[in-house]
């Protein structure tokens, strides 16, 4: 019976932490080049509530009772499918069509300088040149940090990633790609970092100049689903109240027959 206290916790536990990714997707709807978050349930690990080496088993294992032992987070994994393009005509506003990234110089506070990597293209141009996310860190193309001639007057970005200043070549984009998207770790709302194991390989993906890709979050499925969690919350929380009562029974009302 206390176990089934347990097994309506853990479905209220998990279904408040499917509530918070719903959530951060949801909050992250409008953010320029977001993949959304979702999440896999599983049940308890069985191998946790077996009986081993107990002597009052012979040292068989046994498992404890036939009743679930409740529900955690299988995984959660990032949906790196395509977000519509829209149409800004900015010059340094880039759009990704197909897979890859854009590759960034971001400097912590320790003003240590690592790469990362993003879908979100929204780049203005510094006062020296340098080609600029909106929070600093520099777009890196073959030669290194993307930097263009300030009085250039035509500023085109080629579907390969080719620039071009008042039709002379300039620098050309770095767009990676990698093998397994399983070796990326979120940085951030819409930035990624390789970790140990993550392999690159050249992008095929177009570049589109005076566009940007949006989130890839279906805010109407993300309602839905926010729905479901809430009635599965509120489920889980009746069974926690049926249990309590019928303890409350068993304790004030048998114990005083």
């Amino acid at each position: 019976m206390v176990r089934g206290l347990y097994t309506g916790w853990t479905g209220m536990a998990n279904e408040q932490k499917r509530l918070d990714i719903i959530s951060n997707n949801l909050a992250n709807s409008a953010t320029v080049g977001y993949k959304q978050e979702s999440v896999t349930n599983q049940s308890f690990d069985n191998l946790l509530t077996i009986k081993i080496k107990d002597a009052s088993e012979l040292y068989n294992e046994r498992a404890i009772g036939t009743m679930s032992l409740g529900v955690k987070l299988g995984e959660v994994y990032t949906d790196f499918g395509q977000g519509s393009l829209r149409e800004t005509g900015n010059t340094f506003d880039l759009g990704l069509e197909g897979p890859g990234f854009f590759q960034v110089a971001v400097t912590d506070q320790n003003g240590d300088t690592t790469t990362k990597y993003t879908r979100d293209g929204s780049f203005t141009m510094t006062q020296d040149g340098y080609v600029v996310d909106v929070n600093g860190n520099h777009l890196l193309g073959e030669s290194g940090e993307v930097t263009l001639p300030v009085d250039a007057n035509n500023i085109v970005f080629d579907t390969d990633g080719s620039i071009y200043a008042d039709g002379v070549f300039v620098d050309r984009v770095l767009l990676t790609d990698f093998e397994n998207y399983d070796y990326l770790a979120k940085y951030g709302d819409n930035m990624y970092q390789a970790v140990n194991g993550a392999t690159e390989i050249p992008s095929q993906a177009s570049l589109l100049q005076g566009f940007t890709e949006q989130s890839n979050v279906n805010v109407v499925s993300e309602m839905v689903d926010m729905i479901a969690i809430t009635r599965a919350y509120e489920a889980n929380q009746k069974v926690i109240q049926a249990v309590d009562q019928t303890l409350d029974l068993a304790v004030n009302s048998v114990g005083k027959i």
